[in-house]
């Protein structure tokens, strides 16, 4: 058997922020003198003593194939780094996840089916994704392991779901990496510059991958920064957006409700409504990396919390209220919605609403805004994919190799292989770019839809474990605002979506301007863009599923010790009431809230 290193449990006041170390980081690195800095730095990069994975194949105590024992306590005893602070994951769950999908997919959300159904699709999006981050959050917070919710899948669903849901959320990232780099490039085409794309690609590239090699931490202090940058463009577009509907502009028209007018509120109606729900969804993905990043926080009972409720007002101000401003400025039949790419800024409804107030300049900024998005989205890419990869090969779901971690707490293989994807990227000099790309984006188009759907079902199980294995709700750290009925409506909707989405495959919403798609080969090539994710998803569980005979999780049987935070929950809680007594009223509102 192997030898797992022990975790300390944290003391009677819970955990605190310097106690919180790395697990498994047995050696300071930390160079004395300056010419053994060299030295460390290399040693650094050398296998973490705690390296360990779960071996294929092995029969765990059930008698099983799979040893589900085995992967449990791999991903709980994972050496990765525990480096990420509060700010980090506040910031992450407020601003982490907005990009393209928000300030250019929108525009093409609009355009498909009208200001009410954008609003209608992101307001039912938004609230189906708190009730999923709620769920995360109680789970994450209680067992913050490596790998989260695909771990999740394996421990309380089934192990060859968790395999499915693991390598479909680390392709989708995989996938999502080279876009976005691209992306990026596009984006800089807006100033008409001389230089090369492919030269813009390799300067992304290294920037994307160099922040991860520092480590969590340097992903986190990216991520901090990248988001500042978008909350401050969203919300002085809200106000900007708000002066020029009442007549602020340049021209001093009042502008009102007079696009819902005409061209009207729906476009191409209930079908045009049920196109939106992939757009929305694909606008509000990565909004589930809190729950990935928890296991290299140093205090995710007090950071997580914080950040899951945050994702609320996030789903409102940065959604909610600067798309209904979208479509007050911006009719649906602006021509210019229709763009050359999921990322470009030209036909993107900020910038499109900046220039039809005839403002210079500002539209150059929110471009700015965009391109620090993709990258933003790119650095997440790497972070997310080589996280899910780790913990796929510590749980015995992927190539032994690819679990390596160095004593920075660094998953440097699977880096390495989210680099390699990176460079998928100089496709964007090819003629073949249009192809590759529509169909990279087709293996992971409903991605997140499965990733949520897997994590609310997750929490179903985990609650009814927890209930039937004689566990009191007071003995969680964290409890899902939502409870299990936010679970189910989450789980539920998700489903929905999918089912919306097979049928806008086969009955496509037609553009309105360019090529119609119309015969039978056009058809078919439109539904398994639309849908090629889910036979893939089923191709891998079905295969996992006969291959090692795995078991249906059953609830008086799961585990629901290995990888539980220790914590002193009746000391912490009066800690934190004599605390909160304290607080001033205006910060009692403040933390209720947030």
């Amino acid at each position: 058997m192997r030898k797992s290193p022990e975790i300390s449990s944290s003391s009677s006041r819970g955990e605190s922020d310097e106690g919180t170390a790395a697990v498994g980081s047995l050696y300071d690195t930390t160079p004395s003198k300056w010419p053994n800095f060299a030295k460390a730095a290399w040693d650094s990069f050398k296998e973490n003593p705690a390296y360990h994975i779960t071996e294929k194949g092995q029969v765990g105590a059930n008698g099983q194939v799979y040893d589900v024992e085995g992967a449990a306590e791999a991903t709980a005893t994972s050496p990765l780094a525990r480096k990420l602070k509060g700010r980090h994951l506040q910031m992450i769950a407020i601003g982490g996840s907005i990009g393209t999908g928000l300030f250019v997919g929108s525009g093409k959300a609009l355009q498909q089916g009208g200001p009410a159904s954008l609003l209608i699709a992101f307001s039912l999006v938004g609230g189906m994704l708190f009730c999923t981050v709620q769920a995360l959050g109680e789970m994450a917070v209680i067992l913050p392991v490596a790998g989260s919710f695909s771990a999740y899948s394996t421990r309380f669903l089934d192990p060859a779901w968790g395999f499915a849901m693991g390598w479909n959320y680390a392709m989708q990232w995989l996938i999502v990496l080279p876009l976005e780099i691209v992306a990026a490039a596009i984006t800089i085409k807006y100033w008409n510059s001389p230089v090369s794309s492919a030269a813009w690609v390799a300067i992304f590239l290294v920037m994307i991958i160099g922040i991860n090699l520092v480590g969590v931490k340097g992903y986190g202090e990216a991520e901090f920064v990248f988001s500042i940058i978008k909350v401050i463009a969203v919300i002085g577009f809200i106000i900007l957006g708000i002066i020029l509907n009442v007549g602020g502009g340049q021209n001093g028209d009042y502008i009102g409700g007079r696009y819902w007018a005409n061209p009207g509120a729906f476009n191409n109606g209930f079908q045009g409504l049920c196109s939106v729900f992939v757009i929305a969804a694909f606008a509000f993905a990565g909004t589930e990396l809190v729950g990935l990043a928890a296991a290299e926080t140093a205090n995710p009972r007090k950071s997580l919390p914080t950040a899951v409720k945050q994702v609320f007002w996030r789903i409102c101000l940065f959604y909610i209220v600067s798309l209904t401003l979208v479509g007050l400025l911006v009719p649906y039949s602006d021509p210019r919605l229709i763009g050359q790419s999921t990322s470009d800024a030209k036909a993107s409804p900020f910038v499109i609403a900046i220039r039809n107030a005839g403002i210079t300049g500002l539209d150059s900024v929110m471009n700015v805004v965009i391109m620090v998005s993709v990258l933003s989205v790119g650095n997440s890419a790497v972070y997310g994919s080589s996280r899910t990869l780790a913990a796929l090969a510590e749980q015995g779901q992927a190539p032994r190799w690819l679990g390596f971690i160095d004593r920075q707490g660094r998953p440097l293989k699977a880096i390495g292989i989210a680099a390699a994807f990176g460079f998928l990227a100089f496709l964007a000099a090819s003629n073949k770019q249009d192809d590759a790309f529509v169909w990279m984006q087709a293996l992971s188009g409903l991605s997140s839809i499965f990733t949520w759907g897997s994590i609310c079902l997750a929490h179903i199980r985990f609650r009814k474990a927890w209930r039937t294995q004689g566990r009191s709700l007071d003995e969680l750290a964290f409890r899902s605002q939502a409870g299990v009925i936010g679970s189910w409506i989450g789980f539920l909707f998700n489903v929905l979506v999918i089912c919306a989405q097979f049928w806008i495959g086969f009955f496509p919403v037609q553009p309105q301007h360019g090529k119609p798609i119309k015969g039978t080969s056009a058809l078919v090539r439109n539904f398994f863009q639309a849908y090629l994710a889910v036979p893939v998803v089923l191709l891998c569980y079905i295969g996992y599923k006969v291959v090692y005979r795995t078991p249906f999780m059953r609830c008086q049987s799961m585990d629901l010790k290995t990888g539980v935070r220790e914590l002193n929950l009746p000391q912490l809680l009066l800690d934190e009431s004599i605390e909160r007594a304290s607080w001033p009223k205006w910060k009692k509102a403040y933390k209720f809230l947030c």
